[in-house]
Parts: structure tokens; C-alpha cells; sequence
């Protein structure tokens, strides 16, 4: 091997996009309770890097979820948005989930002229698609831009897997996301699905979108197993901050993408010790031995949550728990 192909590089498609999930994936391990000095800082560091969307949270329905439990970034509330990341003249686009079932969009989702998001994520399961693509219309015909996660796909079957990107493919969605909710899928694996999502996606006309969890430590092998094959739409979060084991790490796929990308300001933004000073505050996510166990069997991460919540040490027998349920 010579020292020109040991290190190559990714193909870096114009097509290509970042998006930082750091604030909302994040956001299920401290309750969203980021601070504006926290959020700002980011938004710096990510404008900065070349990232092309940050997602600052949810919409979530406030008549479900106690705002007193939770931080700002958990509703996105637009004025709150704006007073933090107001007067924004940059390339950089901000993003919002809304969950099908969790938001009350026809009330809370106003005109895009008068608001600061840009695009709004639909996430969905594979049998509420009906719900997901009402809400995409709504979203679409308000001025937003679309995608939509489909969530816990790795249990799925092929021919659901199938019929769901069919109904999709109608829909306003600029692109759908393969979404390993359990962080139970291998490189060959997702790549297989990578490649039933991009033939979807050719016909369609659509892009294609990967957000991994970190459960077998797959996260970030499996996002640029999907980039290899194609998929344009690439979710990351700082340190893999996310719900359990978390997600593919924003500065190891920024390092990947270096001829695009320039990963000093994220390593500033931990430098300063943004994330650390979480950690200290309580929060805790990433990889470790439950979260291994639930990703191998394919199960939600609850489980595992559950454990370390218990301060269990009892991992073998959490291991014949999980396999014999």
C-alpha cells in the first residue's frame, strides 16, 4: 500500500450535507436544559466548521410534556429560538424535529416568514407513515423544508421496509432518513439498506439521509459505510452526545470529511469544555456494556437506561434478561 492510497479520502459530493444533532438528540439525556450560552457557543463552532444544518430541538406538543420538567430547546418555542439565534445572516440552517404523535403542529407551527427554523424533521414509525406524510404536506405547504426519519427500521421487515419508502416517495420530504434507532445494525447490514433506501431515492427523486446510534460502537462506521454508498444527509452530534450510547461523533465524521470540513472550531468548542462541564453536571450518555447488550439483540435502548438508572452490576445476568425476552 503506498502512502498516496493508505490515507485517500472521501468523495466529497456537492450534494453532501452535515446536519449537528447535538441539541436534540442531546437534549434526551439533560432534559434540554442547555443553557443560551451553551447553544450560542455551538452555533458558533458549527457556522464556523461548515456545517449545513444544526437541530435545535423538538416541537413538542406542550399540552403532553410539563414544561416546567424540561428546557426550551424540548418545545422551540419560535421566539425563543429567535432571542437566542436571532439576526441570523449565515448559510447555516437551523432544523426542528417534530415526532407524529407528540406535536401539536397545526397550532404550534406557524408561516416559515415568521419563523427562524428552516426545516422541520418528521420522525415516524414505519405504521404511522398516513400521519407522517399529513405533516409533511402541512410543513411543505408553510414554506419549510422536509425530511423524515424512520425510526427503529432494523426491526423491520424488507418488504415494510419497501412499502414504506413507496408511500414516501410521494410525499413533500427532501429527504428520508435510515434511522438505527437500537444501534443493532453492521456495516454490510446498513449498507444493504443504504442501498433499498438510494434506489428509492433515485426514483423519487429524493436524498438520502443516515442518523446512527452508537451502541456496538457502529455509529460512525456505519455513517460513512452509508456516505460510501451515497447517502448525502449525514446526522452527528458533538462527543456522540445522544438518548443511551448516543450517536456518530460530529468531530470524527468532520475529521473524515476534512477536505470539506475544518474541524478546529468544534475542537475549540470541546477545548473550552462545553461538554464536560454536562458531564459533571449529571449527564451521561455513550458507549458502555448494557447499551452493547440491547444493541445486540435489537431491543430499545430503555432497557439499558433502565439498568444504569438501578446502578445495577449485574451485566451477565442483564445479558440473559435481554436475549430471553
Amino acid at each position: 500500500m503506498t502512502e498516496e492510497t493508505a490515507g485517500a479520502q472521501p468523495i466529497l459530493r456537492p450534494a453532501l450535507k452535515v446536519v449537528d444533532a447535538t441539541l436534540r438528540d442531546g437534549g434526551l439525556v439533560n432534559d434540554f436544559r442547555f443553557s443560551d450560552d451553551f447553544v450560542r457557543a455551538l452555533y458558533a463552532a458549527d457556522l464556523a466548521a461548515g456545517v449545513d444544518y444544526m437541530e435545535v430541538g423538538y416541537k413538542a406538543d406542550r399540552d403532553i410534556f410539563d414544561e416546567i420538567k424540561f428546557g426550551k430547546w424540548k418545545f422551540c418555542r419560535d421566539e425563543d429560538v429567535a432571542a437566542v439565534l436571532g439576526g441570523r445572516t449565515s448559510r447555516m440552517k437551523l432544523a426542528c424535529m417534530a415526532d407524529v404523535g407528540r406535536c401539536n403542529f397545526r397550532r404550534d407551527i406557524c408561516a416559515k416568514g415568521n419563523s427562524p427554523i428552516d426545516m422541520y424533521r418528521i420522525a415516524t414509525y414505519a405504521d404511522t407513515i398516513p400521519e407522517a406524510i399529513g405533516m409533511l404536506e402541512y410543513c411543505d405547504k408553510l414554506g419549510y423544508e422536509t425530511t423524515v426519519n424512520i425510526m427503529a427500521i432494523s426491526r423491520e421487515s424488507v418488504e415494510t421496509v419497501q412499502r414504506t419508502l413507496d408511500m414516501l416517495g410521494g410525499s413533500p420530504a427532501k429527504a428520508i432518513y435510515l434511522v438505527d434507532s437500537y444501534g443493532a445494525l453492521y456495516p454490510d447490514g446498513v449498507r444493504a439498506l443504504a442501498e433499498t433506501y438510494l434506489a428509492a431515492g433515485q426514483k423519487y427523486q429524493k436524498e438520502i439521509g443516515i442518523h446512527a446510534h452508537n451502541n456496538q460502537n457502529l455509529a460512525f462506521a456505519n455513517t460513512i459505510t452509508c456516505c460510501g454508498a451515497g447517502v448525502n444527509y449525514l446526522d452527528a452530534t458533538v462527543s456522540g452526545m445522544g438518548r443511551g450510547a448516543g450517536n456518530c461523533a460530529l468531530e470524527l465524521l468532520l475529521g473524515y470529511l476534512k477536505g470539506r470540513f475544518d474541524l478546529s472550531p468544534v475542537l475549540a468548542f470541546l477545548e473550552a469544555g462545553h461538554m464536560q462541564r454536562l458531564k459533571e453536571a449529571g449527564a451521561m450518555w455513550g458507549y458502555d456494556l448494557a447499551y452493547l447488550v440491547t444493541g445486540l439483540y435489537n431491543r430499545h435502548p430503555s432497557a439499558a437506561i433502565g439498568y444504569y438508572k438501578d446502578a445495577r452490576m449485574d451485566i451477565s445476568a442483564f445479558l440473559k434478561e435481554v436475549s430471553s425476552s
